[in-house]
């Protein structure tokens, strides 16, 4: 009798072998010097390493400067190299694989002004950047299309040249890539608009470059949304058409989420955000505040759930064939085991980590079984906090290491 799969077992993604199936989601972690990652990066993912995790992802890397959305964001570019390499040495002295999330926020734009209107799918007003000034969008031209996917294509060989084992595209939550996925963004009639095909496209072509470029040397993951979770917005249909495009285009691995930042935060993490928590941590930045605070008029109430996405993911799930990470409120070992009865080849968690980075290690020798995150999301306000995102039930991060470069 062939014995069921394990979340410990290793797993193949492209030409990557990871020692098991747990990866640690892509999430901002506030831990940055002058666009460059902070010693805090560096321990923040040398602990999950230790702790046990396959693979960690460094969140939000920015592959131009006009890229990012927050000032505190790093930017990938030759100047921090050594940084980079400080960064991924550290994660594999520990023995785990490390990813970089290549992204470019487009019109979601919330703490940088950017000179002249941002780029995104379609021309308007930009809602996301009125607090910073950023009033307004234009329609990507052909030749922003070349210079921003050379731009993925750079940042991606940086970070193999760094040591990097993979790099995740980041194609959900609102993001540049995400803009044309979404009917929320994208209102274009060309080749680039209307159907889910033609919406994908473009995404689809960044990835296929990327994927010529670094050629069997690293893995190419792609993070899509399951459904924007909001009326007129992308649904579980759209996320189908979406897999299938990136599948053709050579993803070695799509990781499953869902939401946007701006519509529909709630949905991305399953519960409310805690905005006592943001007021006091925001205190002196009124902008940010205040944008945050327009963000959740209209949210409704949520009460989390163990593994809310499971129900989209599954009929990604069952149209796909290329390999698949489940995300979404996996916070036990028992959730972990049932992803991957269920067919998905990894479990992506976050909050989880961040309540502990070693509870892999700890579900793999019995100590614990579910994690103490009760999913307050009292972590997420602290991607803006001078010491970076913690966990506000254990002791804060020391300030300091978060103010010197990995390489300083």
């Amino acid at each position: 009798m062939e014995t069921a799969a394990s979340p410990f077992d290793a797993l193949t993604v492209g030409p990557l072998r990871l020692r098991n199936r747990f990866i640690r989601a892509g999430a901002n972690e506030g831990m940055v010097v002058d666009g460059a990652p902070s010693r805090a990066l560096v321990k923040h993912h040398r602990d999950l390493a230790a702790g046990g995790v396959g693979m960690t992802t460094v969140a939000y890397g920015a592959v131009a400067k006009v890229g990012r959305t927050l000032p505190n964001q790093v930017w990938l570019r030759r100047e921090i190299l050594p940084d980079l390499r400080v960064l991924a040495d550290a994660v594999h002295a520990e023995g785990a694989a490390v990813s970089y999330q290549l992204t470019h926020g487009g019109s979601f734009v919330t703490s940088c002004k950017v000179a002249g209107p941002t780029i995104s799918a379609s021309s308007g007003l930009n809602k996301a950047g009125l607090m910073r000034g950023n009033f307004f969008q234009r329609a990507m031209t052909g030749a922003d299309m070349v210079r921003v996917t050379q731009e993925f294509v750079d940042a991606a060989l940086l970070c193999r040249e760094a040591g990097f084992d993979a790099v995740e595209l980041h194609m959900g939550h609102g993001y540049l890539l995400n803009q044309f996925i979404s009917p929320l963004s994208n209102r274009r009639r060309d080749e680039f608009g209307g159907t889910l095909e033609n919406r994908v496209r473009f995404p689809a072509a960044v990835l296929v470059r990327v994927k010529e470029a670094v050629g069997d040397r690293m893995a190419v993951l792609a993070k899509i949304n399951v459904a924007d979770g909001v009326r007129g917005g992308a649904t579980v249909e759209d996320a189908i058409v979406t897999a299938r495009a990136l599948q053709a285009a050579g993803a070695d691995m799509l990781v499953l989420s869902g939401g946007r930042n701006v519509e529909s935060g709630w949905f991305m993490f399953g519960s409310n955000h805690d905005m006592d928590e943001m007021r006091k941590v925001l205190s002196g930045s009124w902008l940010t505040g205040q944008m945050l605070r327009l963000s959740q008029l209209g949210a409704p109430k949520v009460v989390f759930r163990e593994m809310y996405f499971l129900e989209h993911s599954r009929r990604i799930r069952a149209e796909v064939t290329v390999p698949l990470g489940y995300l979404g409120g996996a916070k036990s070992l028992a959730n972990a085991e049932t992803a991957v009865r269920e067919g998905f080849d990894a479990v992506v968690m976050a909050r989880a980590l961040i309540h502990d980075p070693a509870i892999v290690n700890r579900f793999r020798d019995g100590s614990t079984k579910v994690s103490g995150c009760t999913n307050c999301n009292r972590c997420v306000p602290y991607i803006y906090h001078p010491a970076g995102t913690w966990c506000v039930m254990k002791p804060p991060n020391d300030p300091q290491l978060n103010r010197i470069r990995a390489a300083g």
